[in-house]
């Protein structure tokens, strides 16, 4: 199947398709495509889908400008640097985990974190679109902190951009619009990939981008596809 370029391509314009329906990247539907029909390992496939994910979210950052200006992501950057005050550090040290456990528990926890973003997807619509701020000045500065870290850390261990979670996290910690928060969420997603990717970098798994290079290439074209 890895050798199948229309198999690899459709894969990842099925997944780009699903991302578009509910306004994400798609990572959550091309980790577990990786690992079941692709047969990669699961660090692996955490790799691959890291690198596809960086493609595809500043892909899309760069498309968004045309719904939200660009100076009004800039205008926000205290949410931007709120929340990246714990992901970068959460991603660091989640992939760092990721690493170092056995395969055995890093399926596991994988999972385990894609049944809960499947919960947040199915449930956490209702409550991001509740009014008003939750809390304000030092506390929500430490939420945010807080949330940018947990976040971090799934966004490490899958691979994931993480819109998933933070959207609802800008949402009701910040009280942006849901337009904006799309914005947001990339600006602080594209960063803390990358410091998961550099962290991923010191492992013997990370010769799988050198060695599938042209499947990465190709699902990450089929990716970009959007309804």
């Amino acid at each position: 199947m890895r050798t199948n370029k229309l198999a690899v391509f459709g894969g990842g314009a099925a997944i780009g398709m699903l991302g578009g329906l509910i306004g994400l990247g798609g990572a959550e539907f091309r980790l577990p495509l990786l690992i079941g029909i692709f047969r990669f390992g699961a660090l692996e496939a955490v790799i691959l889908n890291k690198a596809m994910s960086i493609v595809v979210v500043a892909s899309a950052l760069f498309f968004r400008s045309r719904t939200v200006q660009f100076e009004s992501v800039v205008s926000h950057w205290d949410v931007i640097m709120n929340l990246l005050a714990g992901s970068l550090a959460g991603a660091w040290l989640g992939a760092s985990w990721a690493m170092r456990i056995k395969s055995e528990t890093l399926y596991r926890t994988i999972a385990i974190l894609l049944v809960v973003i499947a919960l947040v997807l199915l449930f956490g619509h209702n409550s991001a679109a509740a009014n008003g701020l939750i809390v304000t000045g030092i506390v929500q500065a430490i939420l945010g902190v807080i949330a940018g870290f947990a976040i971090g850390v799934v966004a490490a261990l899958l691979g994931v951009a993480g819109g998933e979670l933070l959207i609802p996290t800008i949402i009701l910690l910040f009280g942006a619009d849901i337009k904006l928060a799309g914005s947001l969420s990339l600006a602080v997603s594209l960063p803390t990939m990358l410091t998961g990717f550099m962290r991923y970098r010191r492992d013997k798994s990370f010769t799988v981008l050198q060695e599938n290079y042209g499947f990465v290439f190709i699902m990450a074209a089929g990716s970009l596809v959007r309804v």
